[in-house]
């Protein structure tokens, strides 16, 4: 399996459930078996098996819509969005400018919105977006880009919004408006209770939408309140409108959009009522879609092993009701009488996928000595393991698999953890602070000079006196944070008992920019993950499989160990390494996915939040808690403890808590 076929493989075995677009999409491993249906889908509605892929084909609509303009000697009046959602399509718009003789002379550009207030220099701002992801590459002229102004005084403001409406409707309108959707349902900023026919406007962010957006300015309390957007009747008016959304957190907010009901509440539903809108997702963003979720609701489906697992799951968390008591009548009244007639009986199918989920169940993640290896997800030999833990943070081992992690080392294999980032952007200042004020006195209570500690602090307290909100840390800054976490890392590992030297510090370069935004994945990057894996040559490799991460790092660290592998698969070693994928700060493995659930009792729970707990800057109030206001050991629990629960709601045996693992295979 390639990485980009397993990155977004939650629903591998139903890719024929979507409809590719071009022949580089289609895999003939992956042709339909089953009708196409999506008609409880009230947009036009194309799914792509990655974003990357989505993106080209958003951009060569938008370069054939320009040269379609240019052979006529018309202007082409494009409406743009910002967020990290398109800007893989500006990546390929500014290659076919340099590469294809793409000209943009004769685009006029409008983009939705700006924050207000905010200066065009900020780093947050759309002006400055734009220019680095698109306008400093291409040939458009100055006086054709059109962004709301996020300088003026409040009172201009209204003004202001009528002449950027009467500039677009002197054009003719829109003619193509891409927008992202955000996890209000906000196009543009056109939040909650935004009237269909509203136009340019000022508008108050949506707590939501600030909390997304802290990240972004270094935390909640620096987000601008405010910002001007284009209105909601303003986007309806475009002759063509594009919806692009990736990513598994976007998928409820998806589902609500295209098969919901019209209404404020959600202003992406006005879109249903469009005449010419598309939306565009890569697998991830479709998950919640009816089509993806359960195919068999709303059409005629050819059933196959993984498809029948995955709808027994669905019924029998639906009815609550364990697996082995579902009846013949229970899959006939939920649109699954088909199974019984092509396959067996209830008893026989509901056997099977109970004894399939009951092999998931193992108290010893390493293997179980002596044990029958068809029964167990892990082989028995060789018995004692070496493992390799992937962090993509310095807290992400304890927080996601801490539990897993310390049974691991218990049970008496040779564990090392290795944390791929520094995680230096999510620390408070004031922990910067408080060590230096630390050093200062410990120097000086042990009669040494404590001039440097003392210079080091006023310099460092200065330069953090002196920074402009969502200004970049100084190197040295950034340095102490990186420090910190680095120092609670070592901490965790003392806590389960991890020998010195067991603990490595990767540092990976596209990470170290000292903004959220990082670089794109470097060989650099993959040289570092090799060269690990070649030192240890490991049994087992666990890594960060939650790709809900808002801020797209774990996606990257796990790139980058696929590309590692993809390096290494040849070596003998790697032919008898398992690798075991873990979520658990954002999200959870559904159960149709886990390959092996390690129980929990209420004392190792105990354990594995105390490990989590020696992460003191990440403690209370992390620096980036993205779309859940919970500390990362209560959503952790929260999930390990939801996952026990349904494996009883299914008649398994029950437990306090379990951690969830799926095997990737290459």
């Amino acid at each position: 399996m390639c990485v980009q076929e397993f990155i977004f493989f939650r629903n591998t075995t139903f890719k024929t459930t979507f409809m590719y677009q071009n022949k580089q999409e289609m895999n003939p491993n992956l042709m339909p078996f089953f009708p196409y249906t999506n008609r409880l889908e009230k947009i036009e509605t194309n799914v792509f098996s990655t974003s990357k892929n989505a993106s080209l084909s958003v951009a060569n609509e938008i370069s054939d819509l320009i040269r379609a303009k240019q052979e006529n000697n018309q202007p082409c009046v494009l409406g743009l969005a910002t967020g990290s959602t398109p800007t893989a399509v500006y990546e390929e718009l500014v290659r076919m400018h340099k590469e294809d003789g793409l000209s943009f002379k004769n685009v006029h550009t409008f983009n939705l919105d700006e924050y207000f207030p905010i200066q065009p220099f900020a780093l947050q701002s759309y002006v400055r977006f734009m220019k680095e992801h698109l306008f400093d590459h291409i040939d458009i002229p100055k006086e054709q880009v059109h962004i709301p102004d996020g300088t003026l005084n409040k009172e201009e403001v209204y003004e202001y919004c009528a002449l950027y409406e009467s500039q677009l409707k002197d054009l003719g309108g829109l003619d193509l408006q891409i927008l992202g959707i955000g996890r209000t349902g906000h196009i543009g900023f056109n939040e909650p209770g935004s009237g269909e026919n509203s136009r340019t406007r000022l508008i108050t962010l949506d707590h939501l939408t600030v909390v997304d957006a802290a990240s972004d300015f270094f935390g909640e309390e620096y987000v601008p309140k405010k910002a001007i957007t284009m209105g909601v009747g303003t986007i309806m008016d475009a002759k063509r409108v594009i919806l692009m959304a990736w990513g598994e957190g976007k998928a409820q907010i998806v589902k609500e959009a295209v098969e919901g009901d019209i209404s404020d509440v959600v202003p992406a539903t006005y879109l249903q009522s469009h005449a010419n809108t598309l939306v565009v997702l890569d697998e991830a963003a479709s998950a919640e879609l009816t089509r993806v979720k359960a195919p068999w609701t709303i059409g005629i489906i050819k059933w196959n092993e993984e498809l029948i697992k995955r709808a027994v799951i669905h019924l029998s968390t639906q009815l609550k009701k364990p697996i082995l008591k579902l009846t013949n009548r229970d899959y006939s009244d939920n649109g699954m009488g088909d199974i019984i007639t092509e396959f067996d009986s209830a008893y026989n199918i509901n056997l099977k996928i109970f004894d399939q989920l009951k092999r998931t169940i193992t108290g010893w993640p390493g293997g179980k000595p002596n044990s029958d290896p068809s029964i167990y997800p892990e082989r028995p030999l060789p018995e004692k393991k070496r493992v390799v833990l992937f962090s993509p943070h310095p807290d992400d081992d304890v927080i996601s698999m801490g539990g897993t992690f310390i049974r691991l080392h218990d049970q008496g294999h040779e564990v090392h953890v290795a944390y791929q980032t520094s995680g230096n952007i999510a620390v408070f200042n004031d922990d910067v602070v408080r060590y230096l004020d630390f050093m200062r006195d410990f120097s000086s209570d042990n009669g040494e000079s404590p001039d440097y500690y003392n210079q080091l602090f006023e310099k460092v307290t200065q330069d953090l006196a002196n920074k402009e909100q969502g200004e970049l840390d100084s190197p040295s800054i950034q340095k102490i944070k990186g420090l910190i976490r680095r120092s609670e890392a070592k901490a965790g590992c003392r806590y389960v008992g991890l020998p010195e030297g067991r603990a490595h510090f990767l540092e990976m370069p596209f990470y170290e920019t000292g903004l959220v935004k990082k670089k794109p994945l470097g060989q650099e990057d993959v040289d570092i993950i090799v060269e690990l894996l070649q030192k240890i040559k490991p049994h087992q490799i666990f890594a960060a499989g939650d790709l809900s991460d808002p801020h797209g790092t774990h996606r990257v660290c796990l790139n980058a160990i696929f590309s590692a592998i993809e390096v290494l698969k040849d070596e003998p070693w790697m032919k008898d390494c398992y690798v075991w994928l873990y979520r658990g700060a954002w999200q959870e493995w559904g159960i149709d996915d886990i390959d092996m659930a390690v129980p929990l009792s209420p004392e190792e729970l105990v354990r594995k939040r105390r490990a989590i707990f020696k992460h003191q800057s990440q403690k209370d109030r992390p620096l980036f808690p993205g779309n859940d206001s919970r500390e990362f050991w209560q959503r952790s629990e929260a999930r390990n403890h939801a996952t026990a629960a349904t494996y009883d709601l299914l008649g398994l045996p029950e437990y306090e808590a379990m951690e969830a693992f799926k095997r990737y295979t290459w």
